[in-house]
């Protein structure tokens, strides 16, 4: 797609693109409030998966974007979305993570566990208060053969201080543990992209993948046939993008730079 103007739909990050740590960032609700006047729908798709929409919604809303849930994907709602295609209702789950997966997966009708021999499947992601004892169980499911299950594998988050631990660095410890590796929900894989897809109605070559990370949703948006805008907001910075053998089709500053290209 060489003209922007061809888009019918967006498929946005989250951190990076609408704030850094806690920290919002300029343009936000001038972006997607354009795109609610040009009526293009648009979906903010995260490898987040420790906030709940409701908090998520809360942190939109005083952006000055109030939000449907149908509007929000985390990698969390993603997992549970695909869980549901693959274990019977109602099967046991073992989930290390933050509310916002324990919530997706008992909204999707899972029943949480705490003990690796009662697990049909592990879904990982970030955890800040996991436990070692957390981690022997998920390792000891796994080992046993339950489904390994990965929100995401960012190494790393931005945040005020900097780049800080992800879930990858977290689920790397499960995979070196027991030797295999997780089926992976969020960026760049396919299951997230496709699920927005499924909300927005519009066809991959026509949907604009907005966001901070080559390596997640520059890289990502083009395996799912997708024309892709890198923001400089997040974690890439000029030098990384000049060195990169991914490049996306479009980079602005900012999301005032996006709007103006895209809406003006």
């Amino acid at each position: 797609m060489d003209d922007l103007h061809s888009v019918r739909a967006v498929i946005s990050d989250m951190d990076g693109v609408l704030w850094r740590g806690d920290t919002p960032l300029p343009g936000v609700a001038e972006f997607f409030g354009g795109l609610r006047r040009k009526r293009l729908p648009f979906v903010l798709a995260t490898n987040n998966a420790t906030a709940t929409f409701a908090e998520v919604s809360r942190r939109l809303a005083a952006l000055g974007l109030p939000l449907s849930q149908e509007e929000v994907l985390t990698s969390a709602r993603a997992a549970a979305s695909f869980l549901r295609h693959q274990l019977p209702p109602g099967a046991s789950v073992l989930a290390v993570g933050e509310a916002g997966l324990t919530s997706a997966l008992t909204h999707a009708g899972f029943h949480l566990v705490d003990r690796g021999d009662e697990a049909a499947a592990v879904v990982a992601g970030l955890d800040r208060s996991v436990t070692w004892g957390k981690l022997t169980e998920a390792a000891l499911a796994i080992q046993r053969g339950a489904m390994f299950v990965a929100t995401n594998m960012d190494p790393t988050f931005p945040s005020e201080r900097g780049l800080v631990p992800g879930a990858g660095a977290l689920i790397a410890v499960l995979e070196t543990a027991c030797g295999c590796h997780p089926i992976v929900i969020g960026k760049p894989e396919p299951h997230l992209f496709l699920e927005a897809l499924e909300f927005l109605h519009a066809p991959a070559e026509a949907t604009l993948v907005l966001g901070d990370r080559i390596e997640t949703d520059i890289v990502g948006g083009q395996r799912a046939g997708m024309p892709t805008a890198l923001l400089m907001t997040g974690v890439t910075n000029r030098e990384i993008l000049a060195a990169s053998k991914v490049q996306p089709d479009w980079t602005f500053d900012d999301l005032h730079a996006a709007a103006s290209a895209l809406l003006g």
